[in-house]
């Protein structure tokens, strides 16, 4: 595969599916993870954990909104690690899809505030 092909938006959006479907996989049950967060929430493993879960049933919305409140509470949390995960889902989901614009308007009032 060229370079070229690499930087694809298509590629890269399925490269993204990919790699979040492997890791919601690991990323456990629902229930316990929002329980999880809910007893503690700054338990940011947790939250982190249960955007994935989220995301893998569907609820990208719910999934971003998890992430973007790891950034509010820590921005540096796991060097940067709910940024780079919302990056992720942005380009899993499409670069022009009204959860991702939305998301990303959430992203920059936290980051520009």
């Amino acid at each position: 595969m060229s370079d070229d092909e690499r930087k694809d938006a298509a590629f890269t959006s399925i490269l993204s599916a990919l790699e979040l479907a492997e890791k919601a996989a690991e990323a456990g049950d629902l229930e316990p993870l929002q329980a999880a967060v809910e007893a503690n929430p700054k338990d940011h493993e947790a939250r982190y954990n249960l955007a994935l879960a989220l995301y893998a049933g569907g609820q990208a919305e719910a999934a971003i909104d998890a992430l973007i409140e790891i950034i509010r509470q820590d921005r540096g949390w796991n060097d940067d690690a709910a940024r780079l995960e919302l990056l992720k889902l942005f380009e899993a989901i499409g670069p022009t899809e009204p959860v991702t614009m939305d998301g990303r308007k959430k992203l920059s009032a936290i980051l520009f505030s």
